[in-house]
């Protein structure tokens, strides 16, 4: 970092970064979760992005209310857009992790399985991205077009200060539900290996160790005029398709109802790219400079291409359980991990096997009822699903979740306080540890997993997969 930015820092210009990253966001609890993992601690002191927990009995439409008031207070002001600062966050998430040597990084997109691999491997992970939210006053869930307008000029106050990033917007009703009407929601992705990064990983890696970039290779229509701000209706973690976010779908009928919106209003604005990666992929010049850090200072590069979410997850669990049977434990339990809730330092302490699903969408719970369909059975299956706080179509509803966990041979676990308010509830993160602490304690913790068996690992399982290692 020059000398100058770091005087600037120092001197307290600009938001903090746990400031300004969205609270909830999948980057946030990933960090968080991983830099715990490797101190040997667990994600007991984790929030969510809501506290409606707070309240088990109260009816649907206040813990609703109760979780929108909680995420619009942590979101920006429209000022406060133009006090972003991609340097200082960068600075944040690296800081998180103990000072010490790693044997190699994980870096790219976020995704749970990679959290659970970083720890694997005793390397940290850091994200290519990371997800902001600023206030819409006056907003409209149904009115996608206000959307990109008010989203392009937040754009330019946070571009103007940090030129080296690319915004990308997404209007998502199906995944944000009335929230899509009350905040934007901004991914800021690096389009070059940030100085803290940069410094991070020079002062922390061993030599000649290993660096893993992990890309999501989902693709989404956007639209996007070239001024470093794209804009995309919907999402791939929606669990819909492009076509469900058309004016005369039905699945856009009961989004927006569910929503509070209404689909006469509905009008996207053209896309100027029928496809480019999703708001979870990493920019092509942030790929490039990793490429070119790594060889010109000696660290070999592996590039890992996530066709989707399941691939990685399918992946890393049974890279877990080989990983837990070469060190003589029984790699026979399944905890089934969802969104926000996962833990990664009580999945190893307990000697489990995880498996992460992006979100709680049909789709996404039918990729690990397929893999499980196709894998050695397990002794015991814990699942945790994590309520959207939303209503979709593309939801899995409990009965979904429960087949899941008839997987298990001996111990069928589905978890109450995480279904009791299935789907509209929020949960958060500690949750999760709260459920897996009380599984036995499998000890020692294993030692950790060499690069080289991990890396044949993912190449074996990329033809059953679909995962591309290089």
């Amino acid at each position: 970092m020059p000398k100058a930015h770091r005087d600037v820092v120092a001197a307290g210009a600009g938001l903090a970064g746990d400031r300004v990253v969205a609270v909830g966001s999948t980057a946030r609890v990933l960090v968080a979760a991983a830099a715990r993992a490797l101190r040997g601690a667990d994600c007991a002191d984790l929030g969510g992005p809501g506290a409606v927990s707070r309240f088990p009995g109260a009816p649907d439409p206040v813990r609703r209310a109760a979780a929108a008031r909680a995420v619009t207070r942590a979101a920006l002001t429209v000022g406060q857009a133009a006090e972003v600062d991609a340097a200082r966050v960068a600075d944040w998430l690296a800081d998180q992790y103990p000072r010490r040597r790693y044997p190699g990084v994980l870096i790219g997109s976020p995704h749970g399985a990679a959290a659970h691999l970083a720890v694997a491997l005793d390397m940290p992970w850091l994200p290519a991205s990371f997800e902001l939210t600023v206030h819409w006053t006056g907003g409209a869930v149904d009115r996608p077009a206000a959307a990109l307008d008010h989203g392009a000029a937040l754009a330019a106050r946070l571009l103007a200060g940090n030129p080296d990033v690319h915004v990308r917007q997404v209007h998502c009703p199906a995944s944000r539900g009335p929230l899509a009407g009350a905040i934007v929601s901004l991914a800021v992705r690096w389009r070059t290996l940030p100085t803290a990064y940069r410094r991070f990983l020079a002062d922390r890696l061993d030599p000649g160790a290993a660096v893993l970039l992990l890309r999501d290779a989902r693709t989404w229509p956007v639209r996007d005029e070239g001024a470093g701000h794209s804009f995309q209706v919907g999402s791939p973690a929606s669990g819909l398709e492009p076509v469900d976010f058309h004016p005369d779908s039905p699945a856009l009928r009961q989004v927006l109802r569910a929503a509070g919106g209404a689909r006469a209003h509905w009008a996207p604005p053209e896309v100027s790219a029928p496809r480019e990666h999703a708001e979870a992929g990493v920019d092509g010049g942030f790929a490039d400079s990793v490429a070119v850090w790594a060889g010109r200072r000696g660290h070999p590069l592996h590039r890992v291409l996530v066709p989707q979410p399941e691939a990685l997850s399918a992946a890393t669990a049974d890279l877990y359980r080989g990983w837990l049977r070469r060190c003589g434990k029984t790699g026979d339990r399944l905890v089934v991990e969802c969104g926000r809730l996962l833990d990664p330092w009580q999945v190893v302490r307990a000697g489990l096997v995880p498996y992460w699903c992006e979100n709680a969408t049909r789709r996404r719970v039918e990729g690990v009822e397929w893999w499980l369909a196709g894998s050695e059975p397990f002794s015991s299956v814990d699942v945790l699903p994590e309520p959207p706080g939303v209503r979709s179509p593309a939801l899995a509803g409990l009965p979904q979740w429960l087949a899941v966990a008839a997987f298990g041979r001996r111990r069928r676990a589905l978890d109450r306080g995480s279904a009791r308010g299935y789907p509209v509830a929020s949960v958060p993160t500690s949750r999760a540890t709260e459920v897996l602490r009380n599984q036995p304690y499998d000890l020692p913790v294993p030692p950790p997993l060499p690069v080289a068996d991990a890396l044949r690992a993912l190449r074996d399982a990329g033809d059953a997969h679909g995962l591309l290692v290089r």
